[in-house]
């Protein structure tokens, strides 16, 4: 996985972004194991539903948990509830079942 470090992107108090599989990252942060782990869930989330399908649906899972939900919209999208429970297990992608950010376990 590629990660770029610049000044840019993401925004001032974010450590990282992934942006159609790349981790755009803030300089002079170093990105721990479980972040980069996190951001190929991510990857692997893109990849099944397309790249603009994956940002489409974000969005508008972000939008719905804004409404109803004010507080914990980013922690509610099942895109981060996925990448976020497993992103200390490395060997997670090996064994990870297509959509699984909309399985129940």
């Amino acid at each position: 996985m590629k990660i770029i470090y610049n000044n840019l992107i993401p925004f001032k108090g974010f450590t990282a972004i992934n942006l159609f599989g790349v981790i755009f990252a803030r300089r002079g942060n170093s990105l721990p194991p479980h972040t980069i782990n996190h951001e190929k869930i991510h990857t692997a989330q893109m990849r099944e539903l397309g790249y603009i399908g994956f940002y489409i649906l974000y969005f508008v899972e972000w939008v719905y948990h804004r409404i109803f939900h004010t507080r914990i919209a980013y922690r509610a999208l099942s895109f981060e509830r996925e990448a976020y429970k497993h992103q200390s297990n490395y060997d997670y992608l090996k064994t990870r079942k297509p959509f699984a950010q909309w399985r129940r376990k």
